[in-house]
């Protein structure tokens, strides 16, 4: 957990629920990739006066469709479907946390949504480590094995982005509570065949 700071570890028998149901989770994971390039589309849509942040969540936005890609293309191997986009609590809460918590300011909304992303990012790379060390599917253990690494880069981009355009907020307090805020409700998470769930 150390460089991700989460408070919580995932319990490793979450992954036995997962492989009771590979299509559930298979579906469940493609749709947060789309997700997660549709909010780094968004990041850039509202804060294009950035150009460094612009063209490093680009290529961010760019390795999240590819990520939705390779997933897409473990399902139509496996002769599974890929289902419909499914809601995710976990994200909700987060996102709830993050709207309430700015002053309104552009600065403030900026730094938020990088904290909000970072959160997510560092909650499904741990989870990510934890099915690569403990699903029995082979192909499966590697592959997350592999977005594992690439989600702690995300997260890195996220948090770096909200220290430097963080004018004038502690953004390392403001970490801090989005870990005991995320440890608040991850409690909760964890009991279903979802990557937040």
């Amino acid at each position: 957990m150390g460089v991700l700071r989460l408070q919580l570890p995932t319990d490793p028998r979450w992954v036995n629920i997962v492989e009771k149901n590979i299509e559930e989770i298979l579906t469940d994971h493609a749709w947060c990739e789309q997700k997660a390039a549709t909010n780094a589309i968004t990041i850039i849509t509202n804060n294009s006066e950035h150009q460094d942040l612009v063209k490093d969540l680009l290529a961010l936005a760019k390795e999240e469709i590819d990520h939705f890609e390779q997933v897409h293309n473990i399902i139509i191997k496996r002769g599974l479907k890929l289902g419909r986009e499914r809601k995710d609590d976990y994200v909700n809460e987060l996102y709830q946390y993050m709207k309430k918590s700015g002053d309104g300011s552009r600065v403030s909304g900026l730094v938020e949504r990088l904290l909000f992303s970072a959160m997510i990012e560092a909650r499904s790379c741990e989870r990510f480590k934890v099915l690569s060390e403990n699903i029995k599917d082979e192909e499966l253990s590697v592959f997350y094995r592999e977005l594992m690494e690439s989600e702690a880069g995300h997260y890195t981009t996220f948090i770096t982005y909200a220290r430097k355009y963080g004018k004038g907020i502690d953004v390392e307090k403001r970490w801090r509570e989005w870990l005991e805020f995320e440890e608040s409700i991850i409690t909760n998470y964890g009991k279903g065949e979802t990557i937040h769930g």
